[in-house]
């Protein structure tokens, strides 16, 4: 065992995993939002004691490893220093645990009624597939673009080639009889300020890569915005998108709770969460990734998870029953990520190699990313509504579908504005409201639809 790990009672490991996305398809149909938590600890025992908790939970719920920062970017050395000082770090550190640890950490909790997802974040992800393989751990998510730009400076063709090698590593699972599963992170580029045409286009981009090399069992994301209307045209654009382009039917879609500034006040914070959960509902989606009312301060502990989980599980309980918007007409949201899309298909037949052109070529380009690859010339800004729109395009095949993007100054000062724009819109809606967040079924209006300036 490694320093630092309490010791666990050895186990060989649990049941053999099932089909992620099968499992999570099939809680839908059956009536319930599938929630989940953003929840890691380096900790054996504490890890064990969170996912059993997650499982006890009064919610349908899936089990989250989420990993520790150094083992994201491969500092391994740093990981195992940490753990010889007793020292936390701030998720599950697989790559340097025996795979008895984690063996013993999944056993007795994981099986055919809880499924168990890590998450990570790295666009170096090989010694942590290959910890998943071991473990037979076979749910997780990234992606080729989504866990490189925003988070490092490793080159993007670097990263593509890497998640080229690992998704079909991963892919060979299904020969032990385990279907592998792997989630987009394209929906939530650098979690806000985002126009929600490129998030759907780089979810599909991301999810047709995975397909192309080997998985079968897919989920597409898409992070929650400024605008609930906005935000539901964006799913509804999502879901049409996979049914046209995705090659297999095992898909599903997971909404994140807001990934920017979040709320300072517990009101406030249970105020987003109850908006992104109606999301959710609203737009038939089969899963939802909660945030807790600690995301603005620290990492939260298991009893704020498990609140969040059920507070949002009580909140899609007591919503109005939803299901995937009418497709029929073409929203402006849909006609931009299309557009996107075939720009980027269209540059070469291996969608890993076209991925790399997009950003070379400024096809795909990330508002205020700071990445050598990215073109660094889109731009984009909340308008007096709260919406999110394109202050200019740069190069994106965008040309007479973004007609609001006019070449918008956007100052420091304004972005600025911008980027704590929900948190202080909820803070200050939770305050006006006077009552306490919706932990019981209680109806509150969504924030986002009133006019907010975003130099407020």
């Amino acid at each position: 065992m490694r320093p630092g790990a309490r010791p666990l009672r050895r186990t060989s490991g649990g049941a053999r995993p099932v089909d992620f996305g099968a499992f999570v398809r099939a809680r839908s149909r059956a009536g319930d939002l599938v929630v989940q938590p953003r929840m890691g600890f380096s900790d054996p025992a504490t890890m064990r004691a969170g996912l059993a908790a997650t499982r006890a939970a009064d919610a349908a719920t899936v089990g989250t490893i989420t990993l520790d920062s150094y083992t994201r970017v491969g500092e391994l050395d740093s990981v195992e220093s940490a753990l010889r000082a007793g020292a936390d770090l701030n998720g599950y550190p697989i790559v340097s645990y025996d795979r008895a640890v984690t063996g013993q950490v999944l056993a007795g909790i994981r099986d055919e009624a809880f499924p168990v997802q890590v998450r990570h974040g790295s666009a170096v992800p090989g010694d942590i597939f290959a910890a998943l393989r071991r473990t037979l751990i076979n749910a997780t998510e990234g992606g080729p673009v989504s866990y490189c730009l925003p988070y490092g400076r490793t080159p993007l063709d670097e990263s593509v080639r890497n998640w080229a090698r690992c998704t079909e590593d991963f892919a060979q699972l299904r020969e032990s009889g385990v279907e592998p599963h792997l989630e987009t992170f394209g929906g939530c580029m650098l979690g806000q300020l985002c126009p929600p045409s490129q998030l759907v286009a780089i979810s599909v981009l991301e999810a047709l890569f995975f397909c192309g090399h080997g998985i079968r069992s897919v989920s597409l994301s898409y992070a929650q915005q400024t605008h609930p209307e906005q935000d539901r045209e964006a799913v509804a654009a999502l879901r049409r998108l996979c049914g046209e382009l995705l090659p297999t039917p095992n898909w599903h879609v997971v909404i994140y709770a807001y990934m920017g500034v979040y709320p300072t006040t517990d009101e406030g914070a249970y105020l987003l969460l109850d908006q992104a959960t109606r999301l959710a509902v609203d737009s038939g989606s089969e899963r939802l990734i909660v945030k807790t009312v600690a995301e603005s301060r620290r990492i939260p502990t298991v009893a704020e998870n498990i609140a969040a989980l059920e507070s949002a599980a009580r909140t899609a309980r007591t919503a109005p029953p939803g299901g995937p918007a009418s497709t029929e007409a073409d929203s402006q949201t849909y006609l931009e990520a299309r557009a996107l899309i075939e720009g980027v298909l269209e540059l070469a037949p291996d969608i890993g190699h076209a991925l790399v052109l997009a950003f070379r070529q400024g096809a795909l380009d990330i508002p205020y990313c700071l990445h050598p690859d990215n073109h660094g010339r889109a731009r984009s800004y909340i308008d007096g509504d709260g919406r999110l729109r394109w202050a200019g395009i740069g190069r994106l095949p965008l040309a007479g579908l973004a007609g609001r993007a006019r070449g918008r100054d956007v100052t420091s000062s304004g972005l600025i504005a911008d980027l704590s724009y929900v948190q202080r819109a909820f803070d200050r809606a939770a305050m006006e409201s006077g009552r306490a967040p919706n932990r019981e079924g209680a109806d509150i209006a969504p924030v986002g639809h009133r006019s907010l300036s975003p130099g407020e």
